[in-house]
């Protein structure tokens, strides 16, 4: 249902709609209408597996021919691999694109307790099933959010040289003195919808913003949610992930330092230029903590969820980066 960071601050907040523009009940169940670029991404044949990764069923989905160079792609808190199906296929020509779902989320299984470093475990377990690190060339990682964040871990601790690079994709690291942006700790599960539509009408962004492409929220509303049974033993539809993932994570998200991102591969940051998350002044200073400083890429009327927002955009900035960036041997 949700993805990503949630703002500590109010300022530099954009504008959002009310809360019935951003639903999707005026559809009434039915799909809003696509346009055929992406019609055409969510028909490409993806294969679907799964890793064993210290009792945790991860799965994972693919595109591409696997003997091609690796494109690892992670998605944000609360989000899923398939948050990728429409932008995955346009990377398949020419990269063995893997996407997938982080523990608690998605179609993998959830866990007593989540950290960083279990998290980052996933990543480069989910690389080596699918024979990432089999090719000559490293594979790069494009991750959004909190997965970002995540895949910093990756990049900074023991094997993160087995990757090319990483784009990190709207994540925020706040400037000293500034309050640290974390979702709400919840307590209750998550509510049991009588009806599939009923749970599809209430799919949201978070952090909340506006979204143009109905048709994209509606694509990846429809796939955060699971059939379940509520207390009452009743059968109905509830989101897939974990509403207590950050209560084990939030011990360690109040502690982890990124300050010094003595990353083992080279890295570039990539932020919506609508972000709340990622203003300009937060940018400076994310761009600063490395010598030279990180390269920020800004997509223009972007918000934080940048590939739903402008999809095509995001691909063209991504292709553009890797044909130049990191050196291709």
């Amino acid at each position: 249902m949700s993805d990503g960071n949630h703002p500590g601050k109010a300022q530099d907040i954009h504008p959002v709609p009310a809360e019935d523009e951003m639903t999707l009940a005026r559809y009434g169940g039915e799909k809003p209408p696509a346009p055929d670029w992406f019609n055409w991404a969510i028909r490409q044949d993806a294969r679907t597996s799964s890793v064993d990764v210290e009792g945790a069923s991860i799965a994972y989905r693919s595109w591409g021919d696997p003997d091609k160079p690796g494109l690892l792609l992670a998605h944000g808190n609360g989000a899923h691999g398939r948050w990728w199906d429409f932008i995955a296929p346009y990377f398949a020509g020419d990269y063995h694109v893997v996407a997938p779902t982080f523990s608690g989320m998605g179609d993998s299984d959830w866990r007593d307790a989540y950290a960083f470093s279990l998290f980052s475990r996933e990543q480069h377990a989910v690389a080596e099933h699918a024979g990432l690190f089999a090719h000559a060339e490293k594979p790069i990682i494009i991750s959004h959010s909190f997965g970002g964040i995540i895949s910093l871990f990756t990049t900074i601790r023991e094997g993160g040289d087995k990757f090319g690079g990483a784009v990190i994709v709207d994540s925020h690291i706040e400037p000293p003195g500034e309050e640290r942006p974390r979702p709400p700790r919840r307590t209750k599960p998550n509510r049991v919808y009588e009806d599939f539509n009923a749970a599809l009408a209430r799919f949201r962004l978070a952090p909340s913003q506006p979204c143009e492409n109905h048709y994209i929220v509606d694509y990846i509303a429809r796939h955060s949610i699971r059939e379940t049974s509520g207390e009452d033993g009743k059968a109905g539809y509830s989101w897939k992930f974990d509403p207590f993932i950050f209560n084990s994570l939030m011990e360690e998200w109040n502690e982890v330092d990124l300050t010094s991102l003595a990353t083992r591969c080279p890295i570039v940051f990539m932020r919506g230029g609508l972000s709340d998350l990622v203003p300009d002044r937060v940018a400076d200073y994310m761009s600063s903590l490395q010598e030279p400083p990180v390269p920020m890429i800004t997509v223009p009327e972007a918000y934080h969820h940048v590939m739903l927002d402008q999809p095509l955009a995001f691909v063209s900035a991504i292709r553009s980066l890797l044909a130049v960036w990191p050196d291709r041997d």
